[in-house]
């Protein structure tokens, strides 16, 4: 236990230093970094490369050389990266900024991967610190101690930089209230750029101190980011001392769990160590669930609206309606224009699920004006539902033949499966969610999905682990490319006109109310909360829908669906497309979904060329594809 213990805690010193340059951006700055990972990645990436031409020259110092010269590489990195972008988007709501530091993660990594390849490299052991402390005992290794005394050393260093100089007294100031900092003469824009390029010079130290116990590798990003959001939210935004604390729980829990390793409670057998994937996220949803702004921070700030949500959603035209029964005539004929494309079919049926996948989102950010982060869970758990149900439903459904019209009637059973599964699940989650504000509410489902995707992952017996289940093809009228693809559009344009008819209705007129003016609301005697939490289930059913039509798609389904890329999907998607009208979820997947097709087929650096598309995006189109063409037509009419 106490081996484990002290490893745990070099974990956590190593996941300190990473968190304490994000709860510092976000503290000053409030821009969400997801690109934080991708730093840390630079950082080892250049660690092992810096490493590997000054250790030759310099021996033992060289290491060390290195692990300063990566850290000061990153930290210029992210000074460029805040001077050139981020500057600019300041002012824009919490989405657009985490789209565009998105985009940054889909760009470094190509980067990364023209520079050094796809293969993982290993770095040097650190020179004077391979050995071990107690051997046949603790077996602790002594460069653990180093990282220890790292992570001691920079918070003391930190808490002193605030408390006692200048320029962290203008920090705390920018902190604690940066209107105020700015009346009193901080200069902004410098103290920005100064604390973003400290963020990621730590970013790139935590990467860099990692070269002794695990190899650069072009998936570390994503790795440990969600851990580093997790510390940032636990221990409240941008509290050094919570960040440390939430690192040091978070590194000592998993490492119990390591140590306890299989326990018995009330008859029942708990493998312990498997947690280790969910803990942190387990932690966390505790945590917010009665302290929602954190361990060490303080009440958010009311979420700012975005701009798009500003205009009233307009009504249903006549001559809306008309064009819009005409797109789903063409759309329902597309198959005898096809027969001599049939890939066409295929992507056709995935725009559909990613507009009503993108839609169900919409609810949310639109009309609804909450953040997801964690939207994906709803799509995996509908897509799990459909496919634990698919065996069972010719036993529950007796005689049914699957080669006639009995195959219509088993994909719309598993249809209804997949969509209560998933709306059971927006039920639990969004009680949780919605107490939460701002931030921390889009960060709770964020945890909600990674525990959704460990469930999965872990889960063998049920969901087939990493393997996922297969086997799941459209039977009967379903069986053929033109038959799927009609059922598909069946089950979108209804989804889709059911939503336009709930969100024009009384109730989206509500939701609406409780967006804009919720203690106005409260006043009137709307049940807030309530509203708002039938919108979470109305999202996540929808989302489950998309998850069904997903595995009939594929014929199978795996954690994949559950991941953090898929989530992200979803708001680059609904944003893309603007929040101005239901219209522009689904013009946003149509786009999105077909140009990351092309781009996939035309370059190897495709995440790159995508990544481009989004900060183009952000940048010259914040109100997404709908909101350009609002504002051409204003501007033509004036």
């Amino acid at each position: 236990m106490l081996a484990q213990l002290l490893n745990g805690l070099a974990s956590a010193s190593s996941l300190f230093l990473l968190s304490l340059g994000l709860t510092l951006i976000f503290g000053v700055s409030r821009v969400v970094n997801f690109a934080h990972g991708s730093l840390a990645m630079l950082g080892l990436y250049l660690g092992v490369s810096l490493s590997a031409w000054l250790m030759p020259w310099l021996g033992g110092i060289g290491f060390w050389a290195a692990v300063a010269g990566a850290a000061l590489g990153v930290a210029l990195v992210g000074a460029l990266i805040e001077r050139v972008l981020l500057r600019r988007l300041y002012g824009s709501p919490e989405l657009f900024q985490l789209v565009a530091t998105f985009a940054l993660v889909l760009i470094i990594r190509d980067i990364a991967l023209a520079i050094w390849g796809a293969d993982d490299r290993l770095g040097p052991k650190a020179p004077g610190l391979t050995g071990v402390i107690a051997p046949g005992t603790l077996n602790l290794p002594v460069y653990d101690l180093v990282l220890m005394a790292t992570g001691l050393a920079v918070l003391v260093l930190s808490h002193g930089v605030l408390a006692w100089t200048r320029w962290g007294l203008q920090l705390r100031a920018a902190t604690e209230d940066r209107e105020m900092a700015l009346a009193v003469g901080v200069d902004e824009r410098r103290l920005f750029t100064q604390v973003f390029a400290l963020g990621a010079g730590l970013a790139g130290l935590a990467g860099a101190l990692q070269m002794p116990r695990e190899p650069a590798a072009l998936t570390y990003d994503l790795q440990v980011v969600a851990e580093a959001f997790v510390v940032t939210v636990v221990g409240g935004m941008g509290s050094v001392t919570g960040a440390f604390v939430a690192a040091m729980m978070i590194g000592l829990v998993k490492a119990a769990c390591v140590a306890l390793g299989t326990v018995q409670i009330g008859g029942t057998e708990f493998v312990l160590p498997k947690l280790t994937l969910v803990i942190e996220f387990l932690l966390m949803a505790v945590v917010l669930a009665f302290r929602p702004w954190g361990l060490f921070g303080r009440p958010a700030a009311p979420t700012r609206a975005l701009r798009a949500e500003w205009h009233p959603l307009p009504l249903p035209t006549r001559r809306g309606s008309g064009a819009l029964a005409l797109l789903l005539a063409g759309l329902a004929v597309l198959p005898w224009f096809a027969s001599d494309a049939p890939y066409l079919l295929v992507l056709a049926v995935d725009v559909l699920i990613a507009g009503l996948f993108a839609a169900s989102l919409y609810v949310l950010m639109g009309p609804g004006g909450m953040h997801s982060f964690g939207h994906a869970a709803f799509l995996g758990l509908g897509a799990y539902g459909a496919a634990l149900a698919a065996p069972w439903v010719t036993r529950w459904l007796p005689g049914l033949d699957a080669t006639g019209a009995g195959g219509l009637i088993a994909a719309l059973v598993c249809l209804l499966a997949g969509m209560l599964l998933a709306w059971f699940g927006a039920v639990v989650y969004g009680f949780v969610v919605l107490r939460a504000a701002g931030v921390y509410a889009a960060m709770l489902t964020l945890a909600f999905a990674q525990i959704t995707w460990s469930v999965a992952f872990q889960w063998d017996a049920v969901t087939g682990g990493s393997n996922g289940l297969f086997g799941f093809w459209p039977q009967g009228w379903l069986s053929s490319r033109e038959g799927y693809y009609w059922f598909v559009l069946a089950i979108a344009a209804a989804c889709g006109l059911m939503l336009r008819k709930v969100l024009h209705g009384p109730f989206g007129l509500t939701l609406r109310m409780t967006r804009d003016a919720p203690l106005r609301a409260e006043s009137l005697g709307l049940p807030v909360f309530a509203v708002r939490w039938t919108a979470f289930m109305l999202a996540g059913a929808m989302a489950g829908a998309a998850g069904v039509l997903t595995v009939f798609a594929k014929g199978s389904v795996a954690p994949d669906l559950l991941a953090i890329p898929r989530s992200v999907d979803a708001l680059v998607m609904t944003l893309l497309g603007g929040l101005q009208s239901l219209f522009g979820p689904w013009l946003g997947a149509a786009v999105y979904t077909v140009g990351q097709d092309y781009l996939a087929r035309s370059t190897e650096y495709w995440r790159a060329a995508v990544g481009g598309a989004m900060l183009a995006l952000v940048m010259l189109a914040p109100g997404g594809l709908t909101g350009w063409r609002r504002r051409r037509s204003a501007a033509g009419t004036a």
